[in-house]
């Protein structure tokens, strides 16, 4: 599986586990100059942006240790475009959406909620 696939796949299955969960994905593949957001969902409370990570489960890096000090910063000002020309009443969150894989299957995931904030950025 090519890491096109492998994020197309990722994204697909964090979509349909938060709308299980409650949520309404309103977007996916955001691009701005910055950065791309994978999904956008709301509930009644957040406009969620979700960063989904899939990793081997041997990988060196855990899917949410890939999510780094810059590309958080990325997240965070392509999230600020975004809001800019689609303003929201709802509260704006962070979360990862991790995925563990093995031999081409997934083992595990994990949605982290409000994994990071805007603090420093």
């Amino acid at each position: 599986m090519s890491g096109s696939e492998t994020g197309r796949m990722g994204e697909k299955l964090a979509a349909e586990v938060l709308e299980r969960e409650g949520y309404t994905v309103i977007a996916r593949n955001v691009h701005s100059l910055y950065g791309e957001l994978d999904l956008i969902a709301v509930d009644s409370e957040y406009i969620c942006f979700v960063e989904v990570k899939v990793r081997k489960r041997d990988s060196q890096v855990s899917p949410v240790e890939a999510v780094g000090p810059q590309k958080r910063r990325r997240i965070i000002t392509t999230a600020l475009l975004y809001l800019q020309n689609h303003p929201s009443d709802l509260q704006p969150r962070f979360d990862i959406f991790s995925i563990v894989t093995e031999n081409r299957r997934v083992t595990g995931y994990d949605h982290l909620k409000g994994a990071f904030d805007t603090d420093g950025y």
